[in-house]
């Protein structure tokens, strides 16, 4: 089944437009759901929609409030919501180009990749792209879908374009507020080379397939165990593999030594080994020769 468009529209930048569709670049990833059981009979919980001093209502009855004030509430139908939705419109104008460090990591949320909609839209997709990779600016628009307006940006990625959707400014935590107490302070230069170090050798190309949410395949096996058992027997797994520490206190100094030192020890190892090995070989003759002499 072909993946269905977030969006259909075009891409205008001043007098140029380009007809594209937008593709959601995530899905949602492996998880466990549960519902709440009522254990001596087995059967799910339910929930009734119930008010208080009138016990349960239809419905028909219910509808949306804005609290206004502690037990006070403005109260809204969907005629009314709907009223002040903004329209979707089939246009993402371009109003603004910034580099791309100038966009914080906290403002991107989500991704979504751009693909012409035709043969006769790739030219002027491709000319986009690319304009876009040599200034290496960041295209800035907002998008009206779904009843609301997003703040999204346009970059380059590989052989097309992605569109991610941005946080509004009052959607963002300020990170003084989260840092101010933390000492303006510089480490020491050995401590410095040495956490240096450690970060070169763990260094790798990042394989996102490589990672596996443990927590959900623990879940996955744990289910599995207690349909297996047909009973209410407890089964407790720990798929917590780190080592236990005695403490926080630590001595920095000596853990990145050791940690830098960990790897450098592992491959010397086999050489001594080898060292060894050949002296070993080495002395039978030597025996041999003296006894020849004392012949």
């Amino acid at each position: 089944m072909a993946a269905r468009a977030y969006w259909q529209g075009q891409i205008r930048l001043a007098l140029v437009s380009i007809p594209v569709e937008v593709y959601p670049a995530t899905k949602s990833g492996a998880a466990i759901s549960f519902h709440q059981i009522h254990e001596p009979s087995g059967k799910r919980i339910r929930y009734e929609k119930v008010a208080p001093g009138v016990g349960p209502v239809d419905r028909d009855e219910i509808v949306k409030g804005y609290e206004v004030e502690k037990g006070e509430y403005v109260l809204l139908d969907e005629e009314e919501i709907e009223a002040v939705k903004i329209e979707s419109r089939k246009t993402l104008e371009l109003v603004q180009f910034v580099d791309a460090s100038d966009i914080d990591v906290l403002y991107y949320e989500k991704p979504y990749f751009i693909v012409p909609a035709d043969d006769l839209a790739e030219e002027a997709y491709v000319v986009l792209r690319e304009a876009l990779r040599g200034t290496k600016k960041v295209g800035l628009g907002q998008l009206s879908v779904r009843g609301r307006e997003q703040l999204v940006s346009i970059k380059p990625c590989g052989r097309g374009l992605v569109m991610e959707v941005l946080r509004y400014a009052d959607e963002v935590n300020k990170a003084q507020g989260y840092f101010r107490d933390i000492a303006d302070a510089k480490p020491e230069p050995e401590l410095l080379d040495l956490a240096t170090a450690l970060i070169e050798k763990k260094t790798a190309p990042f394989k996102p397939a490589e990672f596996h949410d443990r927590y959900v395949e623990a879940l996955q096996r744990l289910i599995e165990k207690k349909r297996k058992a047909r009973g209410n027997r407890r089964i407790l797994e720990d798929v917590d593999d780190t080592p236990a520490t005695g403490g926080n206190v630590i001595d920095l100094m000596a853990a990145l030594r050791k940690s830098v030192g960990s790897g450098r020890s592992a491959s010397k190892a086999p050489a001594k080994a080898s060292t060894a090995k050949k002296a070993a070989t080495k002395k039978p003759p030597a025996k041999s020769t003296a006894k020849r002499k004392s012949a």
